[in-house]
């Protein structure tokens, strides 16, 4: 596991619902906890030669962003995984939907591509496309918000 797949991980673990996370591989096993403000003593322990602990801080509700006073009234339709967001099926097709198109449930509105599955991402609502908020071909964090609809 590189890196990056480790910091996306952790990113998984502190953007949800999940407490703990373990990943294992065929040369090493990675536990991810999610406990209180670490400590000298909790921020990295190691379990066993193959077997990495990392601490993880609770994620403040302060530090969730808010939504604009415009953005009231409309439903978002967020990231369900950390990747990299597509409009469009392939970079010649056209996106999936635009600005002011109208939306039905479960149409596919967009694809995140996480760690090379190309994952489509539907819209829970039906409606009307208010703001397209992510950036083709740009990384998104889980919970991230990828629309605004204007719900029928």
């Amino acid at each position: 596991m590189n890196r990056r797949e480790l910091e996306d991980l952790i990113r998984l673990v502190e953007d949800s619902e999940i407490r703990e996370l373990t990943v294992e591989g065929l040369f090493s096993t990675v536990r991810i906890v999610k406990s209180a403000p670490a400590t000298p003593e909790t921020e990295i322990v190691r379990v066993a030669p193959a077997v990495r602990t990392v601490a993880v801080p609770p994620i403040e509700e302060a530090s969730s962003p808010k939504p604009a006073d415009s953005d009231a009234g409309l439903t978002p339709v967020v990231s369900p995984m950390v990747g990299t967001f597509y409009a469009a099926p392939s970079p010649e097709a056209q996106p999936y939907v635009r600005q002011g198109d109208h939306v039905n449930k479960g149409q596919v509105v967009c694809i995140v591509e996480a760690m090379k599955l190309m994952n489509e991402i539907e819209s829970d609502v039906s409606g009307t496309i208010v703001r397209v908020a992510a950036e083709n071909a740009q990384p998104v964090e889980y919970g991230q918000v990828l629309f605004l609809v204007k719900a029928d």
